[in-house]
């Protein structure tokens, strides 16, 4: 085995906003393909698509019809199989959203399971009756706003759903439901992809007695949600049985990865160690920075602790910014972050131990964009407006061309508007441009790969300030000193210890770091020890 993802830097595409080929506003398969070569020649290892499935989009994909089916907006079969096989022939290798724990109420299995108490799919589902009064058959509430639970009329029951109403949650407890799942893995495994990105893991399984959750003290309360644990419908000991049988057919296929999302209110605290022992998943993301409101070496130092303190040597996968967080630029550094913002926050997680998501559009650098109400499409950002950012400002349209018609994106109004401040922040604009955004993240992705100790070495923090943040990563026969100014303000007097030539940053590459660093605001070096 290759392991080719331990270390792998993988490029999320939110394919309905990366890139239109047919002029109906709306990014699809095409597109992606057309801009492969742009993928490729950041120097990236994979690309991670989002879904594609049929779908009513009213969770953008996320609530599937039909898992073994291209919605017609996106494209075909054939359409994907174009992806793969141009991907692979770049380099690239291809991930792609598994979503298990619940379908759209418009997929086959949910329309005959609501038809009758003891049709063919009747138990795929999580059904219960009501209470004596009426109500919900318990407390849990959803995800998104309000109870978990729907009144279905025609099957005389509420129906369960995490997310959305219209996304009723999957019984997994049902070893059926788990082998059909088990074959949709096998289809896509045989079209070639490489590994599967494993959407909601934590929410695969549900309390079989359907008990209440205990009240959860303390912390941020927008939601209905965040004033419980999740203690039932959460983190079951059955989806991890379940995960041991998808790893089993994954480890079917050669060189592929289980990259699990663990997600939900109390993620930040919650130990990925089950999800990660053998036989289970390679690796998790941890929601730790897309939770976080503010960047600093103490968060920095606690997240990673807290992660090797935790996880049983598990291995991480980093993310500041994905498709459903506002984007890290404008969370941490606020409407006027500058480029050199962007610059050292992408410095900071290629520098990580661990593997690495990298959202469409971090590499120039964008920030969240500003989506008016009448232009929400996000349920959960309509829901709870205007107490939340939402996650529409995250998947506004991928600027391509400074001057084209809507960037370049598409020459049809796109689905969601362009943000005026990202065009400035093209890939035209940027391509060719040293100190951009762009070029500088292509050199620190370069660099990564030029260095076995940045892609899977150890990492030991070595000091640092309030605002300045270092530590080294060490492999067999490679060293790399991290330091980082997170702060607006320039430093003096970082103490540095040995000897060292800058290979990145505000040191120009190949100068010698001297034992007192000065770094500009959101200054950084990268460097190697003197004479390697």
């Amino acid at each position: 085995m290759s392991e080719w993802w331990r270390g792998a830097v993988i490029y999320q595409v939110y394919p309905r906003s990366f890139a239109d080929s047919n002029g109906d506003g709306i990014g699809d398969l095409a597109g992606l393909v057309t801009h492969l070569d742009y993928i490729a020649g950041l120097g990236v290892d994979a690309v991670w698509v989002s879904p594609f499935y049929t779908s009513p989009m009213l969770d953008f994909g996320y609530d599937v019809a039909d898992f073994c089916g291209v919605d017609p907006m996106f494209g075909t079969l054939e359409g994907f199989d174009a992806v793969v096989a141009r991907a692979h022939a770049l380099g690239l290798k291809v991930v792609i959203d598994q979503v298990y724990s619940h379908t759209s109420d418009q997929h086959p299995w949910f329309s005959d399971s609501r038809s009758a108490r003891d049709a063919r799919h009747a138990d795929w589902y999580v059904w219960a009756d009501a209470k004596p009064d009426g109500s919900p058959p318990n407390n849990w509430q959803s995800l998104f706003v309000g109870s978990a639970w729907t009144w279905d009329a025609t099957r005389g029951q509420y129906y369960m759903h995490n997310f959305l109403r219209e996304q009723p949650d999957l019984n997994l407890l049902n070893p059926e439901v788990q082998d059909a799942l088990l074959e949709v893995a096998r289809f896509w495994l045989d079209r070639g992809v490489d590994g599967f990105r494993i959407d909601a893991v934590s929410h695969f399984t549900h309390d079989a007695q359907l008990r209440d959750n205990p009240p959860r003290i303390g912390g941020e309360r927008s939601r209905p949600v965040d004033f419980q644990q999740l203690l039932y419908n959460s983190d079951q000991a059955e989806t991890l049985t379940f995960l041991e049988r998808l790893r089993s057919v994954i480890d079917e296929y050669p060189d592929r990865l289980a990259l699990g999302e663990i997600g939900g209110p109390d993620s930040a605290a919650r130990s990925l160690a089950p999800y990660l022992a053998p036989h289970r998943l390679h690796t998790a993301y941890s929601f730790r920075f897309l939770l976080a409101d503010a960047l600093t070496p103490e968060f920095v130092r606690t997240a990673v602790g807290e992660w090797e303190h935790a996880h049983a040597g598990g291995w991480p996968t980093w993310v500041f910014s994905n498709h459903d967080a506002p984007r890290a630029l404008s969370r941490w550094g606020g409407e006027a972050a500058p480029p050199p913002y962007a610059i050292v926050l992408n410095a900071l997680l290629l520098s990580l131990r661990g593997s690495v998501c990298l959202y469409q559009g971090e590499e120039l650098g964008l920030p969240q964009a500003h989506v008016p109400f009448e232009r929400l499409r996000d349920p959960e950002a309509i829901a709870n407006w205007p107490r939340t950012l939402g996650r529409d400002g995250a998947r506004t349209p991928m600027p391509w061309i400074a001057k084209g018609r809507h960037g370049g994106f598409s020459p049809a109004e796109p689905w969601l508007p362009m943000e005026p401040r990202h065009l400035p922040l093209a890939v035209d604009m940027q391509a060719g441009v040293g100190n951009s955004v762009l070029e500088s993240t292509r050199r620190l992705l370069a660099l990564r790969r030029r260095h076995p100790a940045l892609i899977d070495g150890d990492l030991k923090f070595v000091g640092g300030t309030e605002s300045v943040l270092a530590f080294e990563r060490t492999a067999a026969g490679d060293r790399v000193l991290c330091v980082f100014n997170l702060g607006a303000t320039a430093v003096r007097g970082v103490a540095v210890a040995g000897r060292w030539r800058s290979l990145a940053g505000s040191v120009p590459a190949g100068a010698e770091v001297a034992a007192s660093i000065a770094l500009p605001a959101y200054g950084f070096v990268l460097a190697a020890p003197a004479g390697a």
